[in-house]
């Protein structure tokens, strides 16, 4: 099969071209740095350089393809959130109406159900109603957990103030779902038959923030690392300093506040349990890059 992979050579775009490559497909892959040509070819894929703003491209490169799978960068600067997103739906729904392209997995969240209340999902949410018009493609909604690398950006505060935390409480669920697992479903559905507009959700393992603290702690040497639930305008106000924009610092307060009201995971609890990578081998992971030089860390 020929496939499209969109998100560059990322912590899911990379680890699913290996896999489909390893099982002798086609791939090409998007990106906008022409900087990652090198390392796309080394990985025996074809780099296709452009932008996702750019409908044109998209159909050029999205030509002959038999399958795609399909993502939105995130934009942290930008003031119009729904309207970026929309703008690459619209551009995707084009290219794989026009390019004939048969099957597509897209990568939503969980929460994506509802259309507000949750910060920058109600912009998957938008992406989902675009794609599911699309006429003449398979298309599968890949709904996943909170990413287990989001971590990583903790990292700082618990070397500085042996803490974690954000603005929800240590008794708040989360469920996380670790990126190779992420590629790992993206992979059978692209190459799994099927017709229509279908749903799939992403889950490695599910703890409280309390002890996702304690398990991290543990790993990088900290005993009892404490949870802190920091407010709302605490956490905004740092979201601001680190290049946020006003409208995507409020968002992503608003993630929490979904965390604490619960629902982001009420469709996902219907029918759907954790498995995959469990929290203690990635706590490895986050150890690994905790000890490692703040100039590896980005």
């Amino acid at each position: 099969m020929k496939i499209i992979i969109t998100g560059s050579i990322g912590n899911v775009s990379k680890p699913l071209a290996v896999s489909l490559l390893a099982q002798g497909h086609e791939v090409r892959i998007i990106t906008s740095n022409p900087s990652k040509a090198a390392a796309i070819t080394a990985l025996g894929a074809t780099p296709a350089i452009g932008s996702l703003d750019d409908q044109a491209f998209l159909l050029r490169t999205f030509s002959g393809a038999d399958a795609a799978y399909l993502m939105c960068p995130p934009k942290l600067n930008t003031d119009d959130y729904i309207h970026y997103v929309s703008v690459i739906a619209r551009n995707y729904a084009a290219a794989l109406q026009q390019a004939g392209v048969k099957r597509a997995v897209v990568l939503s969240s969980m929460g994506a159900h509802r259309s507000e209340g949750h910060g920058p999902i109600a912009g998957i949410h938008q992406m989902e109603k675009i794609l599911s018009e699309v006429k003449g493609t398979a298309i599968t909604f890949l709904r996943a957990a909170f990413f287990y690398n989001n971590f990583f950006g903790n990292i700082p505060m618990v070397h500085q103030g042996g803490i974690i935390g954000n603005n929800y409480p240590a008794d708040s669920r989360l469920i996380m779902v670790h990126p190779t697992d992420i590629a790992k479903a993206v992979a059978e559905e692209l190459l799994r038959p099927s017709t229509g507009t279908d749903i799939r959700y992403a889950a490695s393992d599910e703890r409280t923030a309390g002890e996702i603290a304690t398990i991290l702690g543990k790993a990088v040497g900290i005993d009892a690392l404490p949870w802190v639930n920091f407010e709302d305008d605490a956490v905004k106000n740092v979201l601001l300093g680190n290049g946020f924009s006003l409208e995507m610092a409020t968002r992503f307060v608003e993630i929490g506040v979904a965390v604490r009201s619960k629902f982001l995971w009420e469709e996902y609890d219907k029918t759907n349990k954790v498995q995959g990578i469990r929290l203690e081998d990635f706590a490895q992971e986050f150890a690994a890059r905790f000890h490692a030089p703040v100039a590896t860390q980005d």
